[in-house]
């Protein structure tokens, strides 16, 4: 298991995961934050289920090539597209051309609207899972993490049942991390305490339905 270098005099200590210079920045911004807006949502479903038998790194570096061939992660426009459509993103280079991951895009982005039409926003539905608040939780390191949680277990069994696609609980959980609806910084990472000051503030009104 990587252990995190010893942080240097005067340099903020963080988790043992990010290495490289983008996901550095990824997990000193946005990593853990609590999420409301629905595009943003979107996005990490998208960018979560492309990650399926890959790594972060890879995604973050192909991030903005996804914004680019995905419209900004609309997804009004997303689910508009058609066979055309999959055939030019299957030829993009700058995302991952795989077909059952971008026509799993598409059609969660159909499900994706039907459950904002339904609730009043994605956010809305989605919070439900962690009971509208952040979940808080004090990891040593990396192997204190899980893959799965009984949370990510229900929302994934939830997901599935309207029509969401790549939303096995693995991938759930990861999105759970991305969105902030848990706090998976290690406690001696910075980020961590900076977050959860965060997380005992925030709250959302939840629509609880399944």
């Amino acid at each position: 298991m990587k252990r995190p270098k010893p942080a240097a005099k005067g340099e903020r200590r963080r988790c043992a995961w990010p290495s490289s210079e983008i996901s550095i920045a990824y997990h000193d911004r946005e990593w853990g934050v609590p999420l409301k807006e629905d595009r943003k949502l979107f996005e990490f479903l998208v960018l979560d289920a492309a990650q399926a038998g890959l790594s972060w790194e890879i995604i973050l570096r192909k991030r903005e090539g996804f914004r680019a061939a995905f419209d900004n992660f609309d997804p009004e426009k997303v689910a508009r597209y058609d066979a055309k459509k999959v055939q030019e993103l299957l030829a993009d280079a700058r995302i991952i051309r795989n077909r059952l991951k971008i026509e799993s895009a598409i059609g969660n982005a159909r499900a994706f609207l039907a459950i904002q039409k339904e609730c009043g926003s994605f956010a809305r539905y989605i919070w439900q899972f962690v009971g509208g608040k952040p979940k808080i939780n004090a990891r040593r390191s990396l192997k204190d993490i899980p893959a799965t949680s009984a949370e990510s277990d229900a929302m994934s069994r939830a997901l599935k049942k309207r029509g969401f696609r790549f939303v096995g609980s693995t991938i759930c959980y990861a999105f759970m991390q991305a969105a902030g609806m848990v706090n998976d910084h290690a406690v001696d990472c910075f980020r961590h305490a900076e977050l959860a000051r965060r997380m005992q503030r925030w709250r959302i009104r939840y629509y609880e339905i399944q």
